[in-house]
């Protein structure tokens, strides 16, 4: 054992039922450096992350770090060792403030006689925050209240007060802005120059190349090989992770912008106190109108606003062909509209009910006879086929949603909507935690919708996916309409940053 290795597993395997998530893995991992694992969804990178964290025990095999025998038989016992984890799935309890979720477990540190001296509470909470320069969130509201983007920056924060010297990150970097994930970055950077090290998962292959130092490459379970991050390009990357020439574009290929003279949704003067302000746009007909900003601008606000689900939204929001205000989601629904959220797990998905309930059941109404009385056969027709339609990977439509990979979740979440017949839909980070070969099959998915005459609404926070699959552009700014760019002309990272700033 060396001592510039940090972290080693020989041989771990887990298994979840007839799933072999991990095939006797081997991998170490050198002190100071940023070490990426990539591959596909269901690859068993976040089991092995897992493992390391001790969120998951392994079947077999071993860990050393420092050189010394590593068994943390809970998250708790791998903080002590120096090792934290922030998860892919979000892990903070919505009832408690952001101070109090900062330091979950270690109470006792600020009470006194069993009463917590609050103001001592707040100040460490700040200390913790500014301490890695992260943007802090509101320390005494509750965590129900914040952002899926908030969320995630309190749950890091959190993860560093155990002072770690290995840091795993799971997908952090997919539900930031532009203007965040440079704050994850730049805390990068800093974490690594202290001669601590970073175990970072993520399905952004540009993203990693930039960031790590060494990324090992997992395949169906399996450890397919480690290199040097200089010694790799993206296609490397994917060939690696998919067994093949990855061939083609994820993007659309056309140059110009190309949709229908018709309009199917007009929004005048939208409104949302302290959240949009006066917010004016058409989409048209097979349009893709990418919207996008930096992390308190709007955007994502924008979009649960359109479906209705906005408190005190004033202004006007019709559906064109039927000259039909839509003032809630049943409106939307009604005129043939849907949304995604970006809080997938939270606001899209039944995590705990199987597959067929989450396809069905926003189905079961207009496959109800006409007594209104559901039809069990065709319900399910409807889920088989949607599963074989959208190469939904699974057991079969019994098996819960909260076993699927992330991938095959979001082909759930969107396949629920897909079955209907729309005319628009709301998309916020359709592709946030899929990995690449999904993401090109979600990019054809839209470009299918856009041939068939679907308006399409894509909120995104990477820049690469609104410029590579938009007709337009609308930047929001301090909750405004800054600008709107047009394929042809405007599209570039440089020009878009300039409207955002």
């Amino acid at each position: 054992m060396t001592s510039d290795i940090v972290l080693s597993v020989t041989g771990i395997d887990k298994h979840f039922g007839a799933t072999h998530a991990n095939r006797c893995i081997t991998l170490t991992i050198k002190r100071g450096t940023v070490h990426g694992l990539a591959g596909e969804n269901g690859s068993g990178k976040s089991t092995l992350a897992s493992i390391i964290s001790g969120i998951q025990a392994p079947d077999c095999g071993v860990m050393f770090k420092d050189g010394r025998h590593y068994t943390p038989e809970t998250p708790l016992g791998a903080n002590r060792q120096g090792v934290a984890m922030v998860v892919q799935e979000l892990g903070v309890i919505g009832g408690l403030t952001a101070a109090q979720n900062l330091f979950l477990g270690k109470m006792k540190q600020f009470s006194r006689f069993g009463v917590v001296n609050v103001r001592r509470l707040l100040e460490a909470a700040h200390t913790a925050f500014a301490k890695w320069e992260l943007p802090e969130v509101p320390l005494e509201l509750p965590a129900s209240a914040f952002s899926i983007e908030q969320r995630k920056m309190l749950e890091l924060a959190r993860a560093l007060t155990n002072d770690p010297d290995v840091l795993v990150l799971d997908e952090i970097s997919q539900v930031l802005s532009h203007d965040n994930r440079r704050v994850l970055y730049r805390f990068i950077d800093n974490f690594k120059a202290g001669g601590k090290t970073i175990l970072m998962v993520t399905h952004d292959l540009e993203e990693m190349l930039a960031i790590c130092d060494e990324i090992s490459i997992l395949r169906d379970g399996a450890l397919v090989s480690t290199h040097d991050a200089a010694d790799l390009d993206a296609d490397k990357v994917k060939r690696l992770m998919i067994g093949r020439e990855v061939s083609g574009h994820y993007y659309r290929m056309d140059a110009k912008a190309d949709y229908s003279p018709d309009i199917v949704l007009k929004a005048e003067d939208f409104h949302v106190p302290g959240q949009i302000e006066r917010v004016s746009f058409e989409l048209h007909r097979g349009e893709i109108l990418g919207v996008c900003g930096l992390s308190d601008a709007g955007i994502h606000e924008l979009g649960t606003a359109l479906f209705g689900l906005a408190e005190h939204r004033t202004g006007r929001l019709t559906y064109i062909p039927a000259n039909t205000e839509l003032k809630s989601a049943k409106d939307v629904v009604k005129t043939h509209g849907a949304y995604l959220s970006k809080d997938r797990d939270a606001y899209g998905l039944m995590l705990d009910a199987d597959i067929h309930s989450n396809i069905s059941l926003p189905n079961a109404d207009r496959l109800s006879g006409a007594l209104g009385f559901q039809n069990p056969r065709s319900l399910r027709a409807l889920s088989e086929q949607a599963m074989k339609d959208y190469e939904i990977k699974s057991s079969g439509l019994e098996q819960h949603t909260r076993r699927l990979s992330g991938g095959n979740k979001q082909k759930v979440n969107l396949s629920r909507w897909l079955v209907k017949d729309l005319e628009y839909i709301i998309l916020d980070c359709p592709t946030r935690g899929v990995d690449v070969g999904v993401k090109a099959y979600i990019y054809g998915i839209l470009m299918e919708l856009k041939r068939k005459g679907v308006g399409i609404i894509l909120i995104s926070d990477e820049l690469p996916e609104a410029m590579g699959m938009s007709d337009r552009i609308m930047v929001l700014k301090d909750h405004r309409n800054a600008a709107v760019l047009n394929r042809e002309a405007d599209f570039s990272e440089e020009r878009i940053v300039e409207v955002m700033l």
